[in-house]
């Protein structure tokens, strides 16, 4: 992971300085900023940025609004950290466009390995992953998908859910080991994050969209009709 780049955003000194010293020591270069704004204008003017862990209440510019406005522009990997443990707060992340979501206090050495895999799924280039189902193609070292040849554009983690589901394809998925898979095991998520997710996978692969199917009271199953 030599050479990747991390925006770390937190207006506490303190913070930065805890996230930076583990990261410089997985050989990651880091980068800090103590706003929303500041972060705003440094992932505009570089775009070699790799990855941004935002916290949420800051000063000038808090980490919604300034995750809003880099969502505009750029498909960066985004980590929110907050004090926060509302559902609704994570529900928004998610919205928002966000890739993963840790609540503080947190442990350093999960969020490297929170970063080490995000960073490893983001920007794996030493093969080239092509799966398809139906008139679906996914490319999962791009990160592209397509619907009969036409590119549709996913946010990083309905991506992620959409290759769970078509390499499970057939088997009866519950919300439960959706939320292990894809969220990771200590995400403590409401199953209507999942339920939002699919709503918008849905409307974005138009037809495609039918692909995946609901069992009610339990989850989903994706299948294509033959």
């Amino acid at each position: 992971m030599d050479n990747l780049r991390i925006l770390v955003v937190d207006d506490e000194a303190r913070m930065r300085k805890i996230v930076r010293d583990f990261l410089t020591a997985k050989q990651y270069i880091v980068i800090e900023a103590s706003n929303g704004e500041e972060a705003l204008d440094i992932v505009y003017k570089n775009k070699n940025i790799d990855l941004v862990i935002l916290d949420v209440m800051m000063p000038k510019m808090d980490g919604w609004e300034c995750c809003r406005e880099i969502r505009k522009f750029s498909k960066v990997p985004i980590i929110m950290l907050t004090a926060k443990g509302e559902e609704s707060d994570e529900l928004l992340g998610f919205d928002l466009g966000i890739d993963d979501y840790i609540s503080k206090p947190f442990s350093p050495k999960i969020l490297v390995a929170r970063i080490d895999a995000l960073l490893h799924r983001t920007y794996k280039l030493d093969e080239v992953d092509i799966i398809t189902a139906g008139k679906l193609e996914i490319n999962k070292t791009s990160h592209i998908v397509k619907v009969d040849g036409k590119v549709v554009e996913l946010s990083y983690k309905e991506f992620e859910l959409l290759c769970y589901f078509v390499e499970n394809k057939g088997i009866a998925l519950s919300r439960e080991k959706i939320l292990n898979s894809v969220w990771n095991y200590d995400y403590f998520g409401d199953a209507r994050t999942i339920d939002t997710h699919v709503k918008k996978i849905r409307s974005k692969l138009g037809e495609c969209g039918e692909y995946i199917k609901t069992i009610w009271g339990m989850g989903y199953k994706f299948e294509v009709d033959e």
